[in-house]
């Protein structure tokens, strides 16, 4: 339906000066198509309004909305070009007049959709610098509309697979996508229901709040308006820093159904732990915290164990926010379960006593396209000390890559095998009393794997580079003598 609608304003946008990435194409689309968006929106509630004999009051002024700057109309249904702004009249009075004017409504209700607008108007500008290419994607927007299901699901579907595009363009894109097959896993394991709160502290794209809204409502057969509005106003909430990454999530979360998403434009390490009281918490904590060293002392003072792996700070923010009998999935890299520095052991240590870590996902190198890192899943409960972990070591007989991705088929073992914590060839339990106190060591070590060739010790190896230097030595002086 709006596949070649897309394909369209990405080349539009290719021959602008102003947009040089695939970065800026989802950005400028994003802001586009959320205007388009809101203008549905309105006339939808409109309609309502009236049909229950009540009046509808607008949220954006008569000059701002989508039908009087973007796309007026004639008697004739068709574009009014004698009132259609073009050129430099557009840009000018995009930059200088709609952006300041949407900017202002940061001053209404965080939660609320008017929030949201003054949010996403703050944190961009138009880049498309040429008026008429802007009046050309504006009318190939005009033509989409987000009123059926079938169109919003289409338009989502689409906006998913640019947000994928984006991610596979480059370094940065790439903080922003996380498979969909695993967040869908990881969804369908930690189990959500209506009536939990659910949170990401580093929600990026929004992929894991968006997932878990599908898996809530794909999961019933019908829902009471009561839970819609649980779902829409009380159920997802999320933490973004990056600009960017901030309104493409708020933008994929409204094409999936969620009106005004609960994310915050915000360090969530700039909060001290020891502030998160009750009220603070959530039942439920989905994320892929960004990973990597270096933040600053300024930020290590909010936490107890001190380190700058951005990581390691976003997992200690997650077991203190997350409520007791609370339930999380956190993708880490794998080297968590072994480090020795003090951190590493202490925020272990951490884990272990204050939550039940059920379940240990190891994934291949390559799930995450462009990482260069191995990661695991954590599966943890709060509240219970860890007695056992179950442990699930992905083999494929593939190497995976932008051509050849991860896929929910290939994670189907394991969560089947994770409903009873089976033991298999990829899989096996290991007791908490049996691992070193001190080090409380937790590397992923297989004790079923079959037909492979045991490792050699250094001194063996050093012993047969000896054996073969004598040997290569003893031949050099054969071949002289011969000459």
């Amino acid at each position: 339906m709006f596949e070649q609608s897309f394909k369209n304003i990405d080349n539009i946008l290719h021959t602008d000066s102003g947009c040089g990435t695939e970065l800026d194409y989802v950005e400028q689309t994003s802001w586009i198509l959320f205007l388009k968006y809101l203008d549905d929106l309105e006339e939808t509630k409109k309609t309502e309004a009236e049909l229950a004999g009540k009046k509808y009051t607008y949220i954006l002024s008569s000059e701002y909305r989508w039908n009087n700057w973007a796309c007026p109309k004639n008697s004739d249904g068709k574009l009014d070009h004698n009132k259609a702004l073009d050129g430099d009249d557009l840009t000018n009075f995009v930059n200088n007049k709609l952006f300041p004017y949407l900017k202002k409504f940061k001053a209404e209700e965080p939660n609320t959709i008017e929030y949201k607008i003054g949010e996403i108007f703050s944190e961009l500008k138009n880049k498309i610098s040429s008026g008429y290419k802007l009046r050309e994607i504006l009318n190939i927007v005009d033509s989409m509309h987000f009123r059926l299901h079938k169109e919003k699901h289409e338009l989502s579907h689409l906006y998913e697979a640019k947000i994928k595009n984006m991610g596979n363009a480059g370094r940065n894109g790439g903080e922003y996508y996380t498979p969909r097959p695993l967040i869908r896993t990881i969804v369908k394991v930690v189990d959500p229901r209506i009536g939990d709160t659910i949170y990401d502290g580093a929600c990026g794209s929004a992929g894991f709040l968006v997932e878990a809204y599908n898996y809530l409502t794909q999961n019933q057969t019908k829902l009471s308006s009561s839970q819609m509005a649980t779902l829409q106003n009380k159920t997802f909430y999320g933490k973004e820093i990056k600009s960017l990454a901030y309104i493409i999530g708020i933008m994929n979360m409204i094409l999936h159904g969620i009106e005004a998403p609960n994310i915050k434009h915000m360090n969530t390490l700039s909060e001290n732990i020891n502030d998160i009281q009750e009220k603070d918490r959530y039942d439920t904590i989905l994320a892929n915290p960004p990973f990597g060293a270096g933040i600053g002392r300024e930020i290590q003072q909010n936490f107890p164990i001190k380190t700058g792996e951005t990581a390691f700070l976003f997992l200690q923010h997650f077991i203190k926010i997350l409520k007791a009998g609370g339930k999380a999935g956190i993708v880490i890299k794998n080297t968590f379960l072994s480090n020795t520095d003090n951190a590493s052991v202490s925020l272990r240590k951490l884990l272990l006593e204050n939550c039940n870590l059920h379940t240990v996902l190891d994934l291949p190198g390559g799930a995450f396209q462009g990482a260069g890192v191995k990661t695991v899943v954590l599966f943890f409960e709060k509240g219970v000390q860890t007695k056992k972990i179950w442990f699930y070591q992905l083999k494929l007989d593939r190497n995976l890559g932008k051509g050849n991705p991860l896929n929910e088929t290939d994670l189907a073992e394991f969560v089947n095998l994770q409903k009873n914590k089976a033991d298999s060839e990829n899989s096996w339990s290991i007791d908490i009393k049996d691992i070193n106190q001190k080090t409380l060591d937790l590397s992923v070590k297989n004790p079923n794997k079959k037909d492979e060739a045991e490792l050699r010790t250094p001194e063996e190896i050093i012993k047969e580079m000896n054996r073969l230097d004598t040997e290569i030595k003893s031949s050099i002086l054969g071949i002289k003598k011969i000459i």
